[in-house]
Parts: structure tokens; C-alpha cells; sequence
């Protein structure tokens, strides 16, 4: 089960971390609130089916594939496909936020995730942490990948721009 929460992230971060691993994902299938993706970084590769969303929580299956494998699945899903590079920043409990800063299409949009072990899990919260979007949709990748962020009016994209934030 995935309990994740998402935020926007003001600021940049991410640029005093480590340097980011680079993710390409693509979705093959969706259907009734099921996802089904194939991700691949620098030398791994997943096949991954997300259930439905309910709440903050889903369930969540991952296979590792070969990379070749997962670079021929990418190309089953056509333009349906997200780019960015994911950043770690550990927090105290053992958690750690995942911040993505998209590429492509989806430029100008940065992401923090947090997953947690149950819904109402208290967490340290950096001063970065903008706007809450977890129940928003939009900001899904499998969503982000049929209406990348490029195409959201600047009124619809919330009004935290973390691109010009310093």
C-alpha cells in the first residue's frame, strides 16, 4: 500500500543536495483508476500498477525489468511519457521527501513527495514545503503525461511558481 502526500515546493532546494537520478516513465494503461507504468532511470528499470486512489492511499505493485525491456516499453507509450529528476531529502523518523523537477513539457513544475506508513503520520515539514496538492489530480504523472503542465493556465497552476522562486 502507497500513503504518499505531495507539496509544492518553493524554492530550490534540490540544489544543495546530491546530484538527482533522472527518471523516464511512461504510461501503457489506464483504466477504472488502475495505472499501469514502466519507469526507467540511468541503469534500472520497473513495470508498476497503481490501484485506484482513495484518499492519499493506493495499492502499489513494482517489478524490476531489464533496462532494454523497459526502454522498448517506453516506446509502446508513445507520447505518453514523463520526464524529470527526483532528489532525496531525508527528514527525521526515517522519512524522506522525494522532490521532482520535471523536464519537457512538464518544465517549471517541482514536486515533493513524502510517503508514509499511515494516513495521519505526523512528519517534519521544511520551510521549501508550498502548497499541499495531494488530492488534486493533476498533479498525478500518469495525468501530467495527457496534460503536461505547459498547457495549464497560469490561473489553473496554482499560484506558487517555484521556477522564479529563489
Amino acid at each position: 500500500m502507497e500513503i504518499e502526500r505531495k507539496f509544492r515546493v518553493v524554492g530550490t532546494p534540490w540544489q544543495s543536495l546530491a546530484p538527482g537520478s533522472r527518471y523516464r516513465q511512461g504510461y501503457l494503461a489506464e483504466a477504472r483508476g488502475v495505472v499501469v507504468r514502466v519507469r526507467v532511470s540511468e541503469n534500472q528499470a520497473w513495470l508498476t500498477v497503481k490501484g485506484p486512489t482513495r484518499g492519499i492511499s493506493r495499492e502499489e505493485f513494482e517489478y524490476a525489468i531489464p533496462v532494454a525491456e523497459g526502454e522498448a516499453l517506453l516506446e509502446l507509450c508513445g507520447s505518453r511519457e514523463v520526464a524529470k529528476t527526483r532528489y532525496r531529502w531525508p527528514v527525521p523518523g526515517g522519512l524522506c521527501f522525494e522532490i521532482d523537477v520535471f523536464e519537457g513539457n512538464n518544465a517549471g513544475l517541482v514536486v515533493a513527495e513524502i510517503e508514509l506508513e499511515k494516513a495521519d503520520q505526523e512528519f517534519v515539514r521544511p520551510d521549501w514545503l508550498g502548497e499541499e496538492v495531494s488530492h488534486d489530480p493533476r498533479y498525478r504523472n500518469s495525468e501530467l503525461s495527457l496534460c503536461p503542465y505547459s498547457d495549464w493556465s497560469s490561473e489553473s497552476a496554482g499560484s506558487e511558481d517555484s521556477s522564479s522562486s529563489a
